[in-house]
Order: structure tokens, then C-alpha cells, then sequence
């Protein structure tokens, strides 16, 4: 039996996808995979390394590791209504926030990426810290604004915070595509093969659990930051789309997209490398 390692998150969508392949409620077909939960910023790293046979990362880390890795059809999060919120407890807007301190979720998120594609001056004053401790931190004055993913979309209000732009839906407006924020992506080295039949096993599980939805909550509730069961449907709903069975043909075009101006901006390299691995 052939074991590849897989890193993915602890948030809801992950566990939610990734709960049937590693439970084995679905044939693998001679494949076990070594789960890895870590935070996507980690496991952005660790790609980085090249420490990891399948991960998910966020585009903007694929963007810098396409000479390593190709992306997977299946297992990512794109959609619409579910991009990053720039979030301030003062009336800003983002004209305000030059010059200011913006808590982001890591380096090479592509929450990170958008901010920078829609004001590069705002990239100069950051401060990076873990997606879950943002919102204290702007409390705390830590920050001015913080950039949020995750559950805090569905939670900032209730801390008093304010949205001061939604990435997401300037991008959708901008380009008339989905948002790509998160992808599995798989070592080239791996060979088409392997690579596409761990792409289908993906697909299969993400079905199983839309099926199973149930059966998925006691994984997905043992690692979730926040354990409202509204939020973490929420969550799911929000992150678990067809794009997640299969990024289509649009959903490859806003990943072309979403590189082709970063790459303009030389925020990420330019690379010769087919998004998809290919004989």
C-alpha cells in the first residue's frame, strides 16, 4: 500500500472534505494517506519545503510553488459571497488605512495577495499573526484593522467591528469570477497517475460527506476554532461548493486571473508550468 502524506486544515470545509479518506469510509484503492493538521499559513510553508506529497494551501502560496506542485480539480475553496473582509472597529476606509497597521493571516494567504492586488501600499504595514487572534488583537490596539478569514466572517459583528471593504466581492466585481482562496495541490513528481487518482478519491470522499453530513460533525467539531453548530454550517456552506467536486472552467480562469496580476505586480513569480499536471 502506497501512504502519501496530506496536509489540510483543522477549519470546518477540510475536515468536512477530507473526513471520509481518512476515516475509511471510502475504497482508496491501495492508497493511505498520513493526515498533517495544521493552520493553511503553516501548511503554506511546509509546501514551501516541499515536506508534503498533497496539501492545502492558499493560491497566493501555489502561486511561488508551481515549478513543485500541481493543483488537484477537487478539494478547494472558490466560490461567491466568501472572500476576505478587511474589518476595523472605527469608521475607516481603506484610503484611511495607508500608513496604519493591518493584522493579516499570514504572509502568503491570498487574503493577503488581494489586499496587496487592491492597494499595494497597504502591504507596508502589516503584521502577521494567527487567523484566530485578529480580532483581539485590533481590541487590543495591536492593530488598527484586521484582515479576516474563516469563522471571524460570520463573528466580527458581535464584537462590535465593522466591515471596511469585502475583498471578495470587489474581486467579483472586478473580474466577474469567483474568488480562489484555498486549492490542493500534489508534488509533480508524483506522476499523472497518482496524482489524478488521488484527485477522484478527493471527489469521492467530499460526495461521502455531503451524503453523511451527520456522520462528518463529531470529526469537524474536535478541531473547529468555534463550536456553534450554526457557525460551523455556516462555514461549510459557505467554503464546500462544486467548485469543491470540481473547480471548472471558470474557476480556472479567476486562478489565471488572480496569477496573471500578481505576477504584473511581482508579488508572485512567473512560472512555465500548466496549472494541472499533464502527460
Amino acid at each position: 500500500m502506497r501512504t502519501l502524506t496530506l496536509g489540510y486544515s483543522p477549519c470546518p470545509n477540510d475536515t468536512f472534505i477530507f473526513y471520509a479518506l481518512v476515516h475509511g469510509r471510502i475504497d482508496t484503492d491501495g492508497l493511505a494517506f498520513k493526515e498533517v493538521l495544521e493552520d493553511v499559513e503553516t501548511l503554506n510553508q511546509m509546501a514551501g519545503q516541499t515536506r508534503l506529497d498533497m496539501t492545502k494551501v492558499s493560491f497566493h502560496a501555489f502561486g511561488h510553488l508551481r515549478d513543485a506542485y500541481c493543483l488537484l480539480r477537487s478539494g478547494g475553496a472558490l466560490g461567491k459571497g466568501c472572500g476576505p473582509l478587511v474589518v476595523a472597529r472605527d469608521a475607516y476606509d481603506m484610503k484611511d488605512l495607508r500608513g496604519r497597521t493591518i493584522a493579516i493571516p499570514g504572509d502568503l494567504t491570498t487574503a493577503f495577495l488581494l489586499l496587496q492586488i487592491f492597494d499595494p501600499e497597504l502591504k507596508d504595514h502589516v503584521r502577521v499573526m494567527p487567523f484566530h487572534r485578529i480580532i483581539d488583537a485590533v481590541k487590543q490596539g495591536e492593530a488598527d484593522a484586521g484582515l479576516i478569514i474563516h469563522e471571524s466572517r460570520f463573528t466580527y459583528q458581535r464584537e462590535g467591528f465593522r466591515q471596511v471593504i469585502d475583498l471578495g466581492a470587489w474581486w467579483e466585481k472586478e473580474t466577474r469570477l469567483p474568488i480562489p482562496l484555498g486549492c490542493i495541490i500534489a508534488r509533480r513528481s508524483l506522476g499523472q497517475v497518482l496524482v489524478q487518482k488521488a484527485d477522484a478519491l478527493i471527489r469521492k470522499s467530499l460526495s461521502y460527506a455531503f451524503n453523511n453530513r451527520h456522520e462528518t460533525k463529531e470529526y469537524i467539531k474536535s478541531h473547529a476554532q468555534e463550536l456553534e453548530d450554526s457557525v460551523i454550517d455556516r462555514h461549510i456552506q459557505l467554503y464546500v461548493n462544486d467548485y469543491s467536486l470540481d473547480i471548472g472552467d471558470d474557476g480556472v480562469q479567476a486562478v489565471q486571473e488572480l496569477f496573471r496580476r500578481a505576477t504584473a505586480q511581482g508579488i508572485v513569480p512567473p512560472s512555465s508550468q500548466p496549472l494541472f499536471l499533464t502527460a
